[in-house]
């Protein structure tokens, strides 16, 4: 399916064009670490992903994401935890390669 026109603007120039380069506000590293653990509370595996490696990009390191899905598990569950878990797995082991 292709995307509407308006809902790529928002989504490109909006949220990731304008908010996310709002580094004055709150950095990119801090962005990412709120928008990986909203997508882990709210089960959006789909999308996590792609803030994984958006993340690591920014500079959270495989301690960090360790200890952020750590701490979730016992606000969002377990079964969260483990699926966020073999995700960074994924990231973090691909790049070490």
């Amino acid at each position: 399916m292709i995307l509407p026109p308006q809902f790529a603007h928002f989504n490109d120039d909006v949220l990731f064009g304008e908010v996310w380069s709002r580094e004055q506000q709150l950095p990119a590293h801090q962005r990412s670490m709120i928008t990986i653990a909203a997508l882990i509370s709210a089960d959006n595996f789909e999308q996590l992903r792609a803030h994984l490696n958006i993340g690591q990009q920014n500079g959270i390191t495989e301690t960090e994401i360790v200890e952020i899905i750590t701490h979730l598990a016992f606000y969002v569950g377990w079964p969260k935890a483990w699926s966020a878990f073999n995700l960074a797995k994924e990231i973090y082991h691909d790049t070490k390669k």
